[in-house]
């Protein structure tokens, strides 16, 4: 259904647009060091279901979404910044001790929904895909179908890359020394807390 000659180019794409750290990935990150990989792939999960929201969205009817979008921007846009703003002081104040027993056993839904959360409340995604794949869809055939795969493409680079970032994460906790994990705890929560302020005072696109 998609056109072969495009696959490399928009593969290419997608790698830029995955690699480029963002709040979503601040927050795999963020997890993966409290947390350990595990954490960090149970966010990855809750990003891409709401990635998978946001495809499935564009695909369905692109002018009218946009258009819904449009007028609830600002309302959407202060609730992730609130919520980034949050997590970011949680971590930025934590005392810098991981406990990895208690890390493991925190339930899963947390991590689910910091990273639905934090991925639905960025318009800019939504945004974006709404400008990116329709560059790719052949016009004279239906478009749901080619969006959904582009997505779907998309999605799975996205998972690649973050995923890299929570094994080496994951994997650097091991070797932190308290006093490390701390200065690691606050400059991820700055990040988040710089993330959430950023996201506050974007202007609609």
């Amino acid at each position: 259904m998609i056109d072969p000659a495009i696959l490399l180019p928009y593969i290419l794409a997608c790698v830029l647009f995955s690699v480029v750290p963002g709040p979503s990935v601040s927050v795999v990150v963020a997890n993966s060091l409290a947390g350990g990989t595990r954490a960090g792939l149970l966010t990855i999960l809750g990003t891409e279901i709401a990635m998978l929201v946001m495809v499935t969205i564009v695909a369905l009817g692109l002018d009218v979404v946009m258009n819904v979008v449009a007028e609830a921007f600002v309302i959407i846009k202060f609730v992730g910044a609130a919520y980034l703003i949050w997590i970011g002081w949680k971590m930025f104040s934590a005392s810098g001790q991981l406990d990895f027993k208690a890390a493991d056993k925190l339930p899963v839904w947390r991590y689910l929904r910091q990273g639905a959360v934090v991925n639905l409340s960025n318009p800019k995604t939504l945004l974006f895909l709404g400008a990116f794949l329709p560059q790719f869809v052949d016009t004279s055939r239906p478009a749901f179908g080619q969006i959904m795969i582009l997505g779907l493409i998309v999605m799975a680079v996205a998972t690649a890359s973050d995923c890299v970032y929570a094994v080496l994460a994951g994997q650097a906790r091991q070797v932190l020394t308290a006093a490390r994990v701390k200065l690691m705890s606050r400059v991820s929560g700055a990040i988040l807390m710089a993330g959430g302020v950023w996201l506050a005072f974007q202007k609609r696109a």
